[in-house]
């Protein structure tokens, strides 16, 4: 019996050890000391101990980082979400949850407003005139349409008269191969960010997509390398394996800095967008080309509702990277 208390127990400890200590509570009361105070006297005690540290510890870096993301600050909203990422074995599921969410976080801030201007005096202090602040509006909304639901749907504004404002790239984001699958199955990312293609399988992967200006093609590569891809066109890039013919995923670019990708139940958020008239566009994988609605945009929060369309035709087989059908018995 103990022997069998032991086993299951070793799998635990190991993660436990893995996981990053945390001494100090936070200003959200959400970090507490680690380890916690249980007490252990067998081996079972040891075991439920390590599952509940390990549970408390995810619960806290998953809340406590949105917390700090809906007060606005990003760079401990970031720091936490990337610290949970860390945490070995962590549910595919939080994982597609929270990247989305960190790659907002980790968006650039905007250039400060033009017109600072600094009046040095005789005196050691600098006063510092700012003009008043331009007030900003924060959209919340969902978006629907069709039997499959939205979620996952691709969200972003268009300046209605003039230039949109060209996006900066976003830091490199990562699309995993893992159990035959892409990680995440949409990622929305600004004209000029490069993707890091990391294999995590055991087995050779060839990621490649046909989808002009986007095409590439990554060649075969094994476990643990990643091959890196710059997407400089807007537009949807279909993404697949040439040896696995059921992997198939997303990439969205966008060229405007006010963008978001709509959540399970197809919920979303663009912050920080400047009062004016827009085009809102929300695209879905189904959907043969986005669909748009005039938006105003004030001060403060406002809420608005989109739809997309599930219209795009369905390809009778899946293609090989030179886009002829592939053969029943390749592929799997």
């Amino acid at each position: 019996m103990l022997t069998h208390v032991r086993a299951a127990l070793a799998v635990p400890l190991v993660l436990l050890l893995a996981l990053p200590a945390r001494s100090a509570p936070s200003e959200d009361g959400l970090a507490p000391e680690m380890p916690l105070p249980l007490v252990v006297r067998t081996p079972e005690d040891a075991a439920f101990k390590a599952a509940a540290e390990r549970q408390y510890l995810i619960f806290n870096l998953l809340a406590g980082g949105r917390l700090a993301y809906d007060r606005g600050d990003l760079e401990t909203a970031a720091s936490r979400w990337e610290e949970l990422l860390r945490v070995p074995g962590l549910p595919l599921e939080l994982e597609a949850l929270v990247k989305p969410l960190l790659a907002k976080a980790r968006l650039p801030l905007p250039p400060p407003p033009q017109g600072y201007s600094l009046l040095a005096t005789k005196s050691p202090r600098v006063k510092v005139r700012r003009p008043q602040e331009s007030p900003m509006g924060t959209i919340e909304g969902t978006v629907q349409g069709g039997p499959v639901g939205a979620g996952g749907a691709v969200v972003w504004l268009t300046r209605a008269q003039g230039q949109t404002p060209k996006p900066k790239p976003a830091p490199v984001q990562t699309v995993l191969q893992r159990g035959k699958r892409f990680l995440p199955h949409v990622l929305v990312v600004p004209v000029g960010t490069e993707v890091a293609f990391l294999n995590e399988d055991k087995m050779f992967h060839n990621v490649f997509s046909l989808s002009r200006p986007n095409e590439f093609d990554l060649g075969l590569y094994e476990k643990g390398v990643a091959r890196n891809k710059v997407f400089n066109e807007p537009g949807p890039v279909r993404l697949l394996c040439n040896i696995h013919a059921s992997m198939s995923a997303f990439v969205y670019v966008v060229d405007s800095p006010w963008y978001a990708q709509a959540d399970a139940q197809g919920r979303f958020e663009l912050r920080g967008v400047p009062p004016g008239e827009y085009v809102l566009h929300a695209w879905h994988e189904t959907s043969a080309k986005p669909t748009t609605r005039p938006l105003t945009v004030g001060e403060g929060l406002m809420s608005v509702a989109a739809t997309v369309t599930h219209d795009a035709e369905r390809s009778a087989f899946v293609p090989d990277k030179a886009g002829r059908p592939r053969q029943g018995q390749i592929g799997y």
